[in-house]
């Protein structure tokens, strides 16, 4: 285990919102899928999958965003909007077709469900993709909530999403937790008044050491351990 800070609101959260993509689900394959089958319809070489992992996290248009001027094609406003509107159908055809689940996701969240704690999803991915992954694996009924970013006015790293799982969740900030892989899930966790734990093997290009984060995990199997630990030594 690597990074524990006791805080005192982590040690026994009442209710933990993930992150989707890099945190529950390896997405990338098909997210590189999707972006590459966009840019071929502007006569566009694909990119590599680990130069899209580099973009993923702040939401599909930033995604485009970012594609486009790797490509040496720069998007103006208009035109993001418009490459937004093709990417839509293209992003729902690529989203589950080469996803995994990250190691140890359904044993974590039965050891959570099973110690009652409520749970929830907030992620920049699209509502209805996001719903679609989570199916794929069986994965929904460990949530009580799923907030995409087309269901908040501001995406992750502001706090909108995670505040309305929670209220869903009738949970207050201080006695959950947010469980990401990037500074984008810790910049929202901390704009919300939340406690923060990160989890290695996600698309950070930023090393979560640097980050600030409450708890870092080698895996989300660490992760129960880690809070029992805390637990037992406040």
């Amino acid at each position: 285990m690597t990074g524990i800070v006791a805080a005192p609101l982590l040690r026994s959260p009442k209710a933990i919102l993930f992150d989707l993509d890099g945190t529950l689900v390896d997405s990338a394959p098909d997210i590189a899928a999707a972006v590459n089958e966009l840019l071929a319809t502007r006569g566009l070489p694909p990119l590599s999958l680990s130069d899209i992992k580099s973009m993923i996290g702040d939401g599909v248009r930033k995604l485009i965003e970012r594609a486009f001027a790797a490509s040496g094609t720069p998007l103006s406003a208009t035109e993001l909007d418009q490459a937004h509107e093709t990417m839509k159908p293209i992003y729902l055809r690529h989203v589950t077709d080469l996803a995994t689940l990250m190691p140890g996701v359904r044993e974590t969240l039965a050891h959570f469900h099973m110690a009652g704690i409520a749970m929830g999803v907030v992620t920049n991915k699209p509502q209805l993709a996001a719903r679609q992954v989570l199916l794929h694996f069986g994965l929904t009924e460990f949530f009580g909530v799923i907030v995409g970013g087309d269901a908040v006015s501001h995406q992750k790293p502001a706090p909108d999403g995670l505040l309305m799982a929670l209220d869903r969740l009738h949970a207050k900030p201080g006695d959950a937790l947010m469980v990401g892989d990037s500074i984008a899930d810790a910049g929202a966790a901390r704009a919300a008044g939340m406690s923060v734990a990160l989890v290695r093997g996600g698309y950070t290009q930023v090393p979560l050491e640097e980050i600030g984060a409450d708890l870092v995990c080698d895996s989300m199997l660490e992760l129960p351990a880690a809070l029992q630990e805390l637990s037992t030594a406040a």
